[in-house]
């Protein structure tokens, strides 16, 4: 194996956004795209990576979302997070459809359906080179799903967690938005939440600086990105307390 094809980190929490899912739709799950994801994670599962997943649900609760309007903030969240199984599940589906074991393990438990969250357990599951996907957020409301990643990431004592994007990193501005925005190679903990830069919920930042593990933006869209981002090649946007 090639020094460009060695993995800068052993293992890692990916947390993709639910709205990756999308695809080209207007909200729920395109198979096409979540089998374009799962051959991602897949390639670098095979390299050796212990991999664990935390996807969010805005793809199903955006579809929902005129129901929930005037709804108690805790019941729309609980909707939330049970969005996030499903995506969860689809996810599980396409990545064993190609041969790597994953498990499901939900914060609330539905043992019908998959694992609760035992964190011993999880360790287990990546140590034997399984996938795990944490889902149902942290089973609380008021917590985003980048709470959860980075809290799950810190119990997993992952090397890194990546931010799996529509865009390539962090910019100045939104670059769908504004032409002028130019990315940033890298960035300091502070420097993000000073700039309120929005890459990550404040909170999720913070605990991946108190935890000392570095958060690398990317494009999961891009054919290839993730192999190339955990190589250390490819373009991304890499936060940590050495910027």
């Amino acid at each position: 194996m090639s020094s460009s094809n060695v993995p800068t980190y052993k293992r890692i929490l990916l947390k993709i956004s639910g709205e990756v899912l999308m695809g080209e739709q207007g909200f729920g799950i395109d198979m096409n795209t979540v089998k374009a994801v799962a051959e991602e994670v897949a390639e670098v599962a095979g390299m050796g990576v212990e991999l664990c997943l935390v996807i969010g649900g805005g793809n199903i609760f955006r579809g929902l979302s005129k129901a929930a309007v005037g709804m108690e903030r805790s019941s729309a969240d609980y909707m939330g997070m049970l969005a996030t199984v499903m995506n969860a599940l689809a996810m599980q589906n396409a990545l064993e459809k190609l041969g790597v074991s994953t498990r499901v393990q939900s914060a609330i438990q539905m043992n019908a359906v998959c694992e609760p969250f035992v964190h011993r357990r999880a360790q287990r599951h990546l140590e034997k080179g399984r996938v795990v996907i944490f889902a149902a957020g942290l089973g609380a409301p008021y917590f985003t799903t980048d709470t959860a990643a980075a809290l799950r990431a810190a119990e997993m004592r992952c090397d890194a967690l990546f931010k799996g994007t529509s865009v390539d990193g962090v910019y100045t501005a939104d670059p769908k938005k504004d032409a002028t925005a130019t990315r940033y190679e890298s960035l300091d903990y502070m420097e993000v939440l000073s700039k309120d830069l929005r890459v990550m919920d404040a909170s999720a930042v913070s605990l991946m600086r108190e935890n000392g593990i570095p958060i690398v933006v990317f494009s999961i869209r891009e054919p290839g990105g993730l192999r190339k981002v955990i190589t250390g090649q490819g373009v991304h946007t890499v936060i940590s307390g050495q910027a």
